[in-house]
């Protein structure tokens, strides 16, 4: 019987975020397993990574340890583009991060192929897409086999752009500020509690905010100690995508 699978994302890598970047990936690193980096390239909350070399520089030496590099948009912020309702729901679910949720397939290209240019000049070549708030419009689906990414994801499913085969991982993470985060955090626990007994894979999604609130840091890290207990498969999104596209359908 294969073991159910744990991938775990740090995400919003920027400038701004490069403190808790390190924290997150030292709490990785203890634990012997690999995360998916997903990295700003543009202007997230001040300077474009290619601003900051020492985090460059962290994160090859991280990619150099096993850990994987993605790309998580451009600026990682929401604009005026698209379906007012796609505005409103991007919104609502993201704060306004949700850069690609309302996007067309040129704005999208332009913003994707932004992004990977960026990234390859400091010699950075992701092989999957996150985007941002897990939201993507069908223009930012196709803008993705444009520029020949290998995966992408949404809140529920990895989807592999190749095969066109998706393949079911809840996403697990908190969303910090408020009145509903101690509530939150407590069905996150519960969640994978439930995820664990059932053995079904799953993913653990960090973020640079979680770490103001001690609660949710020590949270989230019970839930991944809780499955690495319990025998899961710690590794990276394209190990996992790569993995199941070799394996033949049944």
């Amino acid at each position: 019987m294969p073991r159910p699978h744990l991938l775990v994302s740090i995400h919003d890598i920027a400038p701004a975020s490069a403190r808790a970047t390190e924290r997150w990936l030292a709490d990785l690193d203890e634990r012997g397993i690999p995360g998916t980096l997903l990295v700003i390239p543009g202007p997230w909350r001040g300077s474009r990574l290619s601003q900051s070399p020492d985090l460059v520089a962290s994160l090859h030496d991280a990619s150099s340890r096993g850990h994987e590099l993605a790309l998580h948009g451009w600026a990682h912020k929401a604009g005026a583009d698209g379906a007012p309702w796609r505005r409103a729901a991007a919104t609502l679910l993201a704060r306004g991060a949700a850069e690609f949720a309302a996007l067309d397939v040129a704005d999208a290209t332009a913003r994707l192929s932004a992004g990977l240019a960026e990234l390859a000049a400091l010699d950075i070549e992701p092989v999957g897409f996150h985007p941002p708030g897990w939201l993507a419009s069908p223009g930012a689906y196709q803008a993705l086999h444009r520029v020949g990414l290998r995966y992408s994801s949404s809140h529920l499913f990895i989807h592999d752009l190749i095969t066109e085969q998706r393949y079911m991982l809840p996403a697990l993470s908190h969303r910090p500020g408020g009145t509903g985060e101690v509530f939150a955090a407590r069905m996150m626990r519960r969640t994978a509690a439930a995820m664990v007994r059932r053995e079904r894979s799953f993913r653990v999604a960090l973020h640079p905010d979680d770490l103001r609130h001690p609660g949710l840091r020590a949270t989230t890290l019970a839930v991944i100690d809780q499955a690495l207990a319990a025998g899961y498969r710690a590794g990276t999104y394209t190990g996992l995508v790569m993995r199941r596209a070799a394996v033949p359908a049944p």
